[in-house]
């Protein structure tokens, strides 16, 4: 058989079909399942498009009442589960969110018997799915606030999306315009295309593994700094800044060093990243909160830095992604900085966890072959 050579990182390859979303990155445009992911942020709810994303339809008000409660019977955790979150909440001199989930969700699968995607029903794929998305949440929530020295709070059945994020983090009633932040926030960043933490997933779920030990095997690759690792880190680059007349000289030094400039820069868009667009909406909207001023500082560095990419990087069109202005939503609506990616995570899981399941449709294994460049057999 002959090996076809690819690009590096499999740019533009396209490995499956899939009917979940797309990216059209020359266009700014990316959706789920045909529908426009960010008008989907600015009109509907998260439960709304995370039924649009496993489902393949958006639901109803009596469709979306039915899917929150699936959700909801879902939250609790398993006494396996509580018992080892103390420890991996403190373990580790920093603590590590996305390591402490993975190892809590290879015990939920294994407490809660998830079986292998390979010859299960779709309904009993489904049911698993769900119990993961809705695990993710009360797991991450759990872990802060043990490592905090604080007790867990339990789920309400009341709450959702955002608000259900902001109440298992914090333990007190959500702010209404801070739930609603967060949850555009989460519905912009369920699915992205075939990004590396996706393909991860499909690649786990090709094998015919349980949808647990394919979301653990995505988290893996989501830890990554290069992922899904960068909104806490943009910030703070907004805050060494300072001031606006720091911005270039701060910019420029990290260019000619060859930096990289966190929040700037995408591998797919060619043009505005449209979860940045939306992001700086919702920030824009937040700036009269305590610490709205930073909503000021990152727009200016938004523009001189994009200004100094197009001198510095000419041909490129490097803009701010969706890291750089989710850090200042998150960081409004009242998230801590270590938990701005799993805040990411909450929502992914969901986009995963889909993936898992069409993959999951096919019998064919994800086997791709390597060119062999060491030295020749003896």
């Amino acid at each position: 058989m002959t090996i076809d050579t690819v690009p590096a990182g499999l740019r533009g390859v396209a490995v499956s079909d899939t009917a979940i979303g797309d990216v059209l990155g020359s266009e700014g445009f990316y959706h789920y399942r045909g529908r426009s992911a960010v008008e989907l942020a600015r009109t509907r709810t998260f439960d709304d498009a995370a039924a649009l994303v496993l489902d393949g339809e958006l639901p109803d008000d009596a469709g979306r009442a039915r899917f929150r409660a699936e959700l909801a019977d879902r939250r609790e955790l398993p006494a396996a589960v509580h018992a080892v979150l103390p420890t991996l909440a403190a373990a580790g001199t920093e603590f590590a969110a996305l390591a402490g989930l993975r190892a809590a969700l290879s015990t939920l699968g294994a407490a809660d018997g998830l079986a292998p995607v390979w010859g299960a029903a779709p309904r009993d794929r489904r049911a698993d799915a769900l119990r993961v998305v809705a695990a993710t949440p009360t797991i991450l929530a759990a872990l802060y606030r043990l490592r905090r020295g604080l007790q867990p709070v339990a789920p309400r059945d009341d709450l959702h999306g955002g608000a259900a994020w902001l109440y298992l983090l914090s333990g007190t009633e959500p702010d209404p315009q801070a739930a609603a932040a967060v949850d555009r926030y989460l519905v912009a960043t369920i699915d992205h295309g075939f990004n590396a933490s996706t393909f991860t997933a499909r690649v786990a779920a090709s094998a015919g593994t349980d949808i647990a030990s394919a979301v653990v095997a995505a988290l893996g690759t989501f830890a990554g700094p290069l992922h899904g690792g960068a909104p806490d880190r943009a910030l703070e680059a907004v805050d060494e800044i300072g001031s606006p007349d720091r911005v270039d000289d701060y910019v420029r030094a990290k260019l000619v060093a060859g930096d990289r400039v966190m929040g700037f820069g995408h591998a797919v868009y060619r043009t505005a990243d449209p979860r940045a667009v939306l992001l700086r909406e919702v920030a824009r909207e937040l700036r009269d909160r305590p610490g709205g001023e930073v909503v000021g500082l990152a727009e200016i560095v938004e523009e001189r830095t994009e200004a100094l990419l197009a001198e510095y990087r000419p041909g490129r069109d490097l803009r701010a992604n969706v890291e750089f202005w989710a850090g200042v939503v998150m960081h409004l609506a009242g998230i801590p900085r270590e938990m701005f990616t799993p805040t990411f995570a909450v929502s992914r899981v969901v986009g995963w966890t889909a993936h898992v399941l069409e993959q999951a449709g096919s019998s064919t294994i994800i086997r791709p072959s390597a060119r062999y460049v060491g030295p020749a057999p003896a």
